[in-house]
């Protein structure tokens, strides 16, 4: 019986799964030649990355930025303990009068205190060094200066108006820090 040969469905291999079609590439005649021309309207203004400033006001700008990275994070008496305080990561100073963060106990958090604020100059400057107006109507946008101010769109303003704001900004080259439309070079 050992001399007897397997019958052939035993020794094959299982067939392979089918193999899934490529999607087909689309052919020449459905291609246009031709690029479609855009519509003519006024050359676009590209909107600057940085704000124009003064080499001492850019000097200012980086040690703010050199003092963001040595600033502790300020934590609220209790934060730990109580989620109610600690949630939103507001400061309010320690008044009580046996508190040991108000009387600057070691292994407590460091309270708010003047020395640790930025320089007046460069106070209030976006990252990138704009000063940021809030706008509500495109006659808000035509006052702003594009070198050293950024727009940013009021909360209040709805989807309709906001997209229409956001093209206005585009046609004159102000900076927009809160777009909902990102150009092809943000993205």
């Amino acid at each position: 019986m050992a001399d007897e040969p397997a019958p052939a469905a035993e020794t094959a291999a299982p067939p392979a799964p089918p193999k899934r079609r490529r999607k087909a590439a689309p052919k020449a005649e459905d291609t246009p030649a031709v690029p479609a021309k855009k519509k003519e309207s006024a050359p676009e203004v590209r909107a600057p990355r940085r704000a124009t400033l003064a080499p001492e006001r850019q000097r200012l700008l980086s040690l703010r930025r050199a003092l963001d990275v040595r600033r502790p994070i300020f934590g609220r008496q209790a934060a730990n303990r109580y989620w109610r305080i600690g949630r939103d990561g507001a400061w309010r100073r320690p008044r009580g009068l046996q508190s040991k963060q108000r009387r600057h106990y070691g292994y407590r958090t460091q309270i708010v205190s003047v020395g640790y604020r930025s320089p007046a100059a460069v106070r209030g400057l976006t990252p990138s060094g704009f000063r940021p107006v809030i706008v509500h109507t495109p006659e808000d946008l035509e006052r702003i200066d594009a070198r050293t101010e950024a727009a940013i769109i009021a909360r209040t303003v709805g989807t309709r108006r906001r997209l229409t704001l956001e093209e206005t900004a585009r046609r004159l080259g102000i900076h927009l820090l809160n777009p909902i439309v990102k150009s092809e070079r943000e993205a």
